[in-house]
């Protein structure tokens, strides 16, 4: 399934990651990826998309989406390793696939969420990105 990493969000304080269903003047709705319950999001609430997220590295800031393609190419379309696995572990993984990340901007809780957000989007096959999201990217 084809997907727009502008649709995807991560909510501060909430665990997972969401997908917008509607939005309004002083609400959004989003769904969650995780159970699928829906909750509304207030304007008081952080939410980030993920396609404004990027991941440190030595050179330049690689888009998530550049990451999780990355991901998906290492793995082979598969699961990464859990999460919940121990930071020095996550670490080695991703010096696989993203080895110029930048080691000391990059903490531990990042690769957890890193390596959680990807499992989530291959568990429910979305980890193909609409071809608008490269033109924006490519673009800026």
């Amino acid at each position: 399934m084809k997907v727009t990493l502008e649709k995807i969000l991560s909510v501060s304080g909430k665990p997972g990651i969401y997908q917008l269903i509607a939005g309004g003047k002083s609400i959004i709705i989003a769904e969650s990826l995780v159970d699928g319950k829906r909750m509304p999001i207030h304007p008081s609430q952080r939410v980030s998309s993920l396609s404004d997220i990027s991941i440190f590295t030595i050179e330049e800031d690689v888009p998530l989406k550049d990451v999780f393609e990355k991901m998906k190419e290492h793995y082979k379309g598969a699961a990464a390793p859990d999460h919940k696995s121990e930071g020095k572990t996550l670490r080695t993984e991703m010096e696989k696939f993203l080895p110029t990340y930048d080691a000391e901007r990059v903490y531990d809780s990042d690769i957890k969420k890193l390596f959680q957000w990807y499992n989530i989007l291959q568990a429910k096959d979305m980890l193909e990105f609409e071809e608008a999201e490269q033109e924006s990217t490519e673009e800026n």
